[in-house]
């Protein structure tokens, strides 16, 4: 049964940034696979179509919260098949119809619509209406500058007006959005009042263009006027022969004397000045000479910040800023005696270096010891720089050249003896631009800084006075010329204790203030930081320690503001989690139980110390070596020598000669995914090699590190703090050492690994005895070599069958 004309559906055409009304007829091309649907769906009904604007016409396939609530029932007067598929309609507009319901077909949209046909379009007062939306057409046309021989818009007298207002804003170029709005007013004296309304707003953003341009006018021709004037008077000034206004040079003359340059560099400023005298004003040469003068003037050739030589008061500058780092503060202190003997006098010495991993407090170690010398800071980061210019200068042969880094932090401090910090030195590259790292063994050389020649300036600085620190995050990456002026200091790190010391003293009060929090609201105890230490950083530095702490802050701060009276007290590691969430990190526990074949090394990385744990294991074959989890070539040759040897000691170890015939060796580094490379390892891979010939079991308490030799030689390694305390969050009790590490064990604070046992060995024959459990007897060590051999015939036996 065929619906009635009055409440069936119509199909839907969605219409991007287009309104149609009633009245007006419309040509437009479809395309969108949904509307070419609804078109056919019209024309097989009764050519009635339902125009609608989108609310976003970026929506290619818009749904029905997409569409206006009102649009326009249209009939569709002609259709034409374009040969790409779409149509070409006109399509022309019956009534305004308000959405019902809006419903989805297999492709297209119909909706329910009530229409909109009044019975009267007269209005009362209709006449006073016309005469004044006419006025301001009138206007409006005057504000958009329209030719004479058009005229204005008129209203047509023979319509009511709320039609001429439909008609009207079909002309009016209006954005859509203000159509959809004239569209939506359904009675007559709505729609009348909101065209009022709309061009009342168009005259009056017409008007204030209108103002806008003016102005911008009126600017632009004083600009022209005032560049004329300019232009007549350099000519002036060229006939004349004067480059500028006597009163600037004079100036300029006035400052260099003030500014106190030394006799070489007054001579040439003085030259570059007479030249400036006798330049045109207005052309490139002269704005060179202008801004070298400025940077001459601009440079502190005399002027020194007052160093404070107070031994007491520079201490306690250190300590209070940093925990720690006693060598650190000790080479300060011995810089600040030197002074202090010389009467203020520079002090030719090495350039201090700190080299660490990130987060150790490098940079802010630089800015403790210019407050406790009381200097100037400046930084300049090296990282990524590559143009030897960037050192040096640029020379003056173009107008963009400009001095050095050295020399602009240096016009930054104001002084001439500032604390000048070059950050990440390890981090500098070249390329055909120069060597930086070559550029700056001249500023760093204090034989040689005193003379200091920047290409920009093409004067001498004396940069003897400038207490210069580098910093490093590894010493490889520094060229061998650059390392020989630099006086290295080593920050390892700090240990679980110093940072709980650290965090108590800087980094948890710094939080606390900076998320709006005081004690009262919230405390953590030493036991919770411990927690927030072991479980949530791996880091050697206190970076991420701070960020942690930051993230605690602020969700006790949004706690806080949820309930004032919150107060959160976090007395141990458990009570971290419904902040932090669960711990993301913890200390690799050591074998609970001597196994043979497993054996406990100790490794150095960027973020300190860690357990480097190696299983060892014997299978039938023929001789082989195989090593798996990302292993380096110099951890493979170590283990190839720890095998030699072991095959060298064969008959002291009790390890018959074919067993290393007959059976494969694989060695397998857990953590797979990481790359692992060292030379440390050694003494680690012979011990669980030879655990797995013997039989032994290796101590499960027990962490080693060393490099071997094939005569069964123990060397030293580095790392050596960082790695016993790696061993100490593990829960080891004892540690195997080179003796050659005796030295780096002379740094370690009093107390730190008091419960750690300290083992020195310089042979394998001692890492052997003191790493592996002994057996009863000879003969059981020899017949559980023989049973493993037996073993791996007898696999191999049924490998090859």
């Amino acid at each position: 049964m065929r619906k009635s004309r009055k409440d069936r559906s119509r199909p839907v055409v969605a219409l991007r940034d287009m309104v149609v009304f009633p009245g007006s007829r419309v040509p437009f091309v479809v395309g969108r696979l949904a509307s070419v649907e609804a078109v056919r769906a019209a024309v097989e009904e009764d050519s009635e179509v339902l125009l609608v604007m989108q609310r976003d016409p970026a929506i290619r396939e818009p749904a029905p919260r997409d569409l206006h609530s009102v649009g326009t029932l249209a009939r569709i007067v002609a259709e034409t098949r374009l040969s790409d598929g779409n149509y070409k309609l006109v399509v022309e507009g019956l009534c305004r119809a308000r959405i019902t319901a809006v419903v989805k077909e297999q492709v297209h949209l119909s909706a329910q619509v009530v229409p909109h046909r009044p019975r009267s379009q007269a209005v009362p007062r209709e006449d006073e209406a016309r005469t004044r939306i006419q006025a301001a057409l009138d206007e409006y046309a005057e504000f958009r500058g329209a030719p004479a021989e058009e005229g204005s818009v008129e209203l047509p007298a023979t319509k009511p007006l709320a039609v001429a207002c439909d008609e009207l804003v079909v002309q009016l170029p209006l954005e859509s959005d203000r159509k959809q709005e004239v569209l939506e007013a359904f009675e007559p004296e709505e729609r009348i009042a909101k065209v009022e309304a709309l061009l009342d707003a168009e005259i009056d953003t017409l008007r204030i263009d209108r103002h806008l341009n003016r102005e911008v006018q009126r600017k632009v021709s004083k600009s022209q006027r005032d560049f004329i004037l300019h232009e007549k008077m350099k000519v002036i000034r060229e006939e004349l022969g004067l480059a500028g206004g006597v009163a600037d040079l004079e100036q300029l003359r006035e400052r260099l004397e003030a500014a106190g340059l030394p006799a070489a560099a007054r001579e040439k400023a003085d030259e570059e000045l007479a030249r400036l005298e006798v330049m045109p004003s207005m052309s490139a040469e002269a704005t060179v000479a202008r801004t070298w003068l400025e940077w001459m003037i601009a440079l502190p050739w005399k002027r020194r910040s007052r160093e404070r030589r107070d031994f007491d008061e520079a201490s306690a500058a250190l300590h209070e800023d940093h925990h720690g780092l006693d060598r650190v503060k000790e080479r300060v202190l011995e810089f600040l005696a030197v002074r202090a003997l010389r009467k203020g006098k520079p002090a030719r010495g090495s350039i201090l270096c700190f080299v660490g991993p990130p987060g150790v407090g490098k940079t802010s170690l630089g800015r403790s010891i210019a407050r406790a010398t009381g200097r100037k800071f400046v930084r300049l980061s090296l990282g990524g720089v590559r143009d030897e210019a960037e050192i040096r200068g640029h020379r003056r042969t173009y107008v963009g050249a400009y001095p050095g880094r050295i020399i602009q932090g240096l016009k930054k401090a104001g002084t001439r003896n500032p604390v000048f910090l070059l950050d990440e030195v390890d981090k500098m590259a070249a390329d055909f631009r120069g060597d930086p790292a070559a550029a700056l063994l001249e500023v760093l050389d204090p034989e040689q800084n005193s003379s200091f020649l920047d290409h920009y300036l093409d004067i001498e600085f004396d940069l003897s006075e400038v207490m210069f620190l580098c910093t490093a995050n590894v010493l490889h990456a520094i060229p061998p010329a650059l390392q020989d002026r630099l006086e290295i200091i080593r920050l390892p790190g700090y240990s679980p204790g110093e940072k709980r010391a650290i965090a108590e003293r800087f980094l948890l009060p710094r939080q606390l203030e900076e998320n709006g929090l005081d004690e009262d609201r919230l405390t953590v105890s030493g036991e919770a930081l411990d927690g927030l230490i072991d479980g949530y950083t791996r880091e050697a530095g206190v970076r991420g320690l701070e960020r942690e702490l930051a993230s605690l802050c602020r969700k006790v701060a949004a706690r806080v503001v949820r309930k004032p009276d919150a107060r959160v007290r976090l007395r141990t590691a458990a009570d971290l989690k419904p902040f932090l969430g669960a711990p993301r990190f913890r200390a690799r526990e050591a074998e609970r139980a001597p196994e043979v074949g497993v054996a406990t090394g100790l490794s150095w990385t960027a973020a300190g110390g860690q357990l480097l744990p190696i299983e060892a294991a014997l299978h039938g074959g023929k001789g082989g070596l195989l090593v798996t989890g990302q292993v380096g070539e110099v951890m493979q040759e170590s283990l190839k020598a720890a095998v030699t040897w072991a095959r060298s000691r064969a008959t002291e170890l009790g390890v018959p000669e074919s067993l290393f015939a007959e059976s494969d060796i694989h060695v397998h580094v857990p953590e797979g995914a990481i790359p692992k490379d060292g030379p440390s390892a050694g003494v680690t891979l012979a011990v669980a090699v030879v655990s797995v010939l013997t039989g032994r079991p290796v101590r499960s308490d027990l962490a080693m590190t060393g490099e071997i030799t094939l005569r069964g030689r123990v060397l030293p390694v580095g790392g050596v703090r960082e790695k016993l305390l790696a061993a100490q969050r593990a829960g080891l009790h004892a540690v195997l050492l080179p003796k050659g590490c005796e030295r780096e064990l002379e740094e370690v604070p009093p107390g730190e690994l008091e419960d750690l046992e300290l083992i020195v060995v310089e042979t394998m024959d001692e890492v052997v005895e003191q790493a592996l459990v002994p057996l009863r007897g000879g003969r059981r060590t020899r017949q559980a070599a023989g049973r493993r051999r037996s073993a791996a015939r007898s696999r191999g036996g049924r490998e090859r069958s």
